[in-house]
């Protein structure tokens, strides 16, 4: 029962599309600080829930798809879209799937702290893959402001144990496919409803995942994918919460906020999920002051990346929230 009443109040909460509500700046900043929060929580349940990393994210994608599900107001509407679309939509999926893989797998492999700080390279990311995919032209500010991030990241690798390099290495491919299913997310969405389109993608993760799961535990036979109570509990957290009213609520406010707003904002997820890390997982006595030095060193240029991209009057507009 709390569940359909969640559901119920998440459904009340989406208006039409392109008929958004007013509301006013001070709402719209809270209603994407608590989305950002929630994003920076992913991570710590993450490191809780005592499921593999492919097993998590079947079950957060099956649970996702279903709530999507059960908030569309006119069924899933994509008659519209050609085979072509569906398949577009489809890819990226699975580029999904595989990125929240291998960021929970970076997780097991290190910590939560460690595999948000990797994140945080996202933007470097994206602008190596944006000009490729998009066809624009290579941006030297945004490709210098990435560069910046190296030294951080040494700093962050000199500092933590060599059993945790693997964790890096997962974390950082991570932060490469996010860039990768976000850009692409935005070349194909201009027309579409993107909530029929979060369904598309959220299905096609689980059925992709569901094909690779019998080869995983062929090599895995001591994996499980039942989860306890306790998991499934923090499972429909992090589905219902972290993912379907995360979406909502970014999409919300992002409709009345301005690009640089939203960006700064988002910025502050390894900041929120570093603290809850300290707070929830006591991370802070597993990592030496030469992380945290690293640590602000990477907030520093990111932070600084909407300041320089405003100034140059080049910051892109933001259409619509790129996590899930």
């Amino acid at each position: 029962m709390p569940i359909f009443v969640l559901l119920h109040l998440i459904n009340s909460q989406i208006p039409k599309f392109n008929q958004f509500p007013k509301m006013t700046q001070t709402r719209a900043y809270l209603e994407l600080h608590l989305a950002v929060f929630l994003w920076g929580f992913t991570a710590i349940l993450g490191d809780l829930i005592q499921l593999s990393a492919l097993a998590l994210v079947w079950w957060r994608v099956l649970i996702t798809a279903i709530s999507v599900l059960f908030l569309l107001r006119n069924g899933l509407n994509i008659k519209h879209l050609s085979r072509r679309n569906l398949l577009q939509f489809g890819f990226v999926g699975v580029l999904t799937g595989l990125h929240w893989v291998t960021f929970y797998g970076a997780i097991k492999l290190s910590n939560a702290s460690i595999t948000l700080v990797c994140m945080a390279t996202c933007a470097f990311f994206t602008s190596l893959i944006e000009p490729l995919l998009l066809r624009k032209k290579l941006n030297w500010t945004e490709i210098f402001i990435g560069f910046l991030i190296v030294p951080g990241m040494v700093l962050i690798v000199q500092s933590v144990e060599v059993k945790m390099y693997m964790g890096i290495l997962v974390g950082l491919l991570s932060s490469f496919l996010a860039a990768l299913f976000s850009t692409l997310n935005k070349k194909w969405i201009d027309n579409a409803e993107p909530l029929p389109i979060t369904f598309i993608e959220m299905t096609s993760a689980w059925l992709f995942l569901s094909a690779v799961l019998p080869f995983f535990f062929h090599a895995e036979p001591g994996a499980v994918l039942w989860p306890s109570a306790k998991d499934f509990a923090m499972l429909l957290v992090l589905a219902l919460l972290c993912t379907t009213l995360t979406w909502v609520l970014a999409l919300r406010s992002m409709k009345v906020l301005s690009a640089f707003a939203s960006t700064l904002t988002v910025n502050l997820e390894p900041v929120y999920g570093i603290f809850l890390a300290w707070v929830i997982l006591g991370e802070q006595k597993e990592l030496s002051a030469g992380f945290y030095w690293g640590v602000a060193l990477i907030l520093v240029v990111v932070f600084s990346y909407p300041f320089l991209k405003k100034t140059l009057g080049k910051f892109p507009k933001t259409k619509s929230a790129s996590h899930l």
